[in-house]
């Protein structure tokens, strides 16, 4: 079933306007945002690996979840699989992607218009590196502090992880701002679509990785 409405906007276009979700599956999208990002940085490659495998299961997490607020789907009843923080690998990641593969185009349209806002944008890094570290460390400042340090001089210095950095942040954005447009529907009874930055042109080049263009459908 659909868990959401469309509107035509004249100068928008197609607005996603959710509706009001259930207390157990909204609750989580505050979890899903916990991922241990570095608080150290290191200008080796292994630092760097790490933070690329937690972008992409970052990503995968948040689609997913996307698909069960989508659809209002009940999500499977053991959830270990989904909030291990392990690398991605074998039947836990095509678990992952097949539940991400189930989200509707207009909902991963949301996704990729943050996605290519953000890579488009000169201040890409100081937007998604404190919003990915404070929802990680939601409860300690100073590792917020740390990770957002690390992701954005990752972000900064490596043109080649920018693009798994925006997808993390564009996947976790849009889950949570799903559900504040549902809550404002269940307290006023109006449609509210979702927020989105404005969408761009799909990035050409360095960093689109493999995994990106299987979970955004760019292939």
């Amino acid at each position: 079933m659909r868990a959401y409405e469309l509107r035509e906007d004249p100068l928008l276009g197609c607005r996603v306007c959710p509706l009001p979700v259930r207390g157990e599956l909204a609750d989580l999208v505050p979890r899903s945002h916990h991922v241990a990002w570095p608080t150290w940085l290191d200008r080796g490659p292994r630092m760097l690996r790490d933070v690329l495998d937690l972008c992409r299961l970052r990503t995968a997490r948040g689609l997913a979840l996307l698909s069960w607020l989508a659809t209002a789907d009940e999500p499977p009843g053991d959830l270990e699989w989904f909030w291990a923080s392990r690398r991605l690998t074998g039947p836990r990641q095509e678990r992952m992607y097949a539940a991400a593969a189930a989200v509707p185009e207009p909902v991963l349209g949301l996704v990729l218009a943050n996605w290519t806002w953000a890579l488009a944008s000169c201040h890409g890094g100081r937007v998604t590196a404190p919003y990915l570290a404070g929802t990680a460390y939601p409860r300690d400042g100073y590792q917020a502090a740390d990770a957002t340090m690390t992701l954005y001089q990752t972000y900064d210095r490596h043109p080649e992880a920018r693009p798994a950095i925006a997808a993390a942040w564009a996947a976790a954005r849009v889950g949570a701002d799903w559900c504040k447009a549902a809550d404002l529907h269940a307290a006023y009874g109006t449609q509210t679509p979702v927020f989105t930055y404005p969408r761009g042109a799909p990035p050409a080049g360095v960093g689109v990785r493999p995994w990106m263009e299987r979970l955004f459908r760019l292939r």
